[in-house]
């Protein structure tokens, strides 16, 4: 039942992802995932997966970073946001190579101790069992490969929480409606963020999952946190 309705939720906005989330983050999430991938530190002729690729932001800036040596393959159990994805792709031949595939991330139908980076941006929130989909991750990477997380959160504490969270309740809900035949995903936005465990949590859970070298790194005041942990 939840997994039906978020994949039909990112269904639905799928057509305006891209358009909100620069307009939202004022062009912010541009940075954040360039900074991501950097974290990931891919070897020249490495394998990447970015988990939850939606419409493959996180992917073409991982070609971007690392040329045409590396191969990166894309997942989501998305349809809508696959077909987006695709349609991307397919305008720039440089993009064109990169294989997607729609597959759930508790069941990743690869080979384990495959690949060198495993990367997924604004997605593991939307996951219940998140210890379940680490492990997934840490299996499917080699030994000394990272996984970086790129999640939304809240700021802890301060004024600029408050005027955050009053942003995010009762403003955003408001714009994405404007613009998102699906309102209820821009409540279900902030509900999904605020319900996210803390960095020191969420970094607790990667350690049982199996990581080693676990850090976290707030950026933009806290609205985001990166997280990358290494297979030994």
């Amino acid at each position: 039942m939840e997994l039906d309705f978020i994949r039909e939720m990112f269904d639905s906005i799928a057509p305006k992802y891209d358009f909100l989330n620069r307009f939202l983050s004022l062009r912010q999430d541009v940075r954040w995932r360039r900074e991501m991938v950097l974290a990931a530190e891919i070897p020249p002729t490495g394998l990447v997966l970015d988990v939850a690729c939606g419409t493959c932001d996180v992917a073409m800036e991982a070609r971007n970073q690392t040329g045409d040596a590396a191969f990166i393959i894309g997942t989501d159990f998305s349809p809508g946001m696959l077909t987006l994805g695709l349609q991307k792709l397919k305008k720039n031949r440089r993009f064109a190579t990169i294989p997607l595939v729609c597959a759930n991330a508790l069941a990743l139908p690869f080979q384990s101790t495959h690949f060198d980076a495993v990367l997924i941006a604004f997605g593991i929130r939307n996951i219940m069992d998140r210890k379940g989909a680490l492990k997934q991750f840490h299996d499917a990477l080699k030994p000394g490969g990272k996984m970086v997380v790129l999640e939304l959160t809240a700021p802890e504490r301060g004024l600029f929480r408050q005027i955050y969270l009053f942003y995010f309740k009762r403003i955003l809900p408001v714009i994405g409606s404007l613009f998102s035949k699906n309102a209820g995903a821009y409540h279900y936005l902030p509900a999904s963020v605020l319900k996210f465990p803390s960095p020191k949590k969420f970094s607790q859970i990667m350690v049982t999952a199996g990581f080693t070298d676990v850090r976290w790194k707030p950026m933009t005041f806290g609205i985001v946190t990166l997280f990358a942990g290494t297979k030994k």
